[in-house]
């Protein structure tokens, strides 16, 4: 019976063995993420009244058809559209004017106010230690 145990054991520690080195491998040569689209951009357009579900496909339909816009990223909310673009293709100006070319939309678009052009964005506390140590460990592995 001990001989019995010693091998189960046995198999089981390096069967673990076998996995942390897997692990370890992975995380060694693993290389970090590169974004095809650093030039990414959000914008906004804000409406005068709720959209409704017809609305709300219909400037999809509308924005989709804009070059430059990423198809998968708009967001209709009540009578806010937000939606991601491409800046190296487009801005929200060209789009906006796009859009409205199309149908007649009562919206205006979203100019940041220049008392919140230079604010913070980040919610993470950088002074934090848990911000601290992720960003070590993510150097360390990149």
């Amino acid at each position: 019976m001990n001989k019995t145990i010693k091998k189960v054991l046995f198999i089981v520690g390096g069967i673990a063995l076998l996995f942390i080195a897997i692990l370890l491998f992975h995380i060694i040569t693993a290389k970090p993420a590169v974004y095809e689209s650093p030039n990414l951009q959000v914008s906004r357009i804000d409406f005068k009244s709720n959209i409704d579900s017809v609305q709300a496909k219909q400037i999809c339909a509308d924005l989709r058809t804009i070059k430059g816009l990423t198809t998968d990223s708009i967001i209709v909310k009540r009578n806010v559209v937000v939606y991601f673009h491409n800046n190296k293709i487009t801005n929200s100006e060209i789009v906006f004017n796009e859009l409205m070319s199309k149908r007649p939309y009562e919206a205006e678009r979203f100019i940041l106010p220049a008392n919140m052009a230079n604010k913070e964005v980040c919610p993470v506390d950088q002074n934090s230690v848990s911000y601290k140590l992720s960003k070590s460990i993510n150097q360390f592995f990149n």
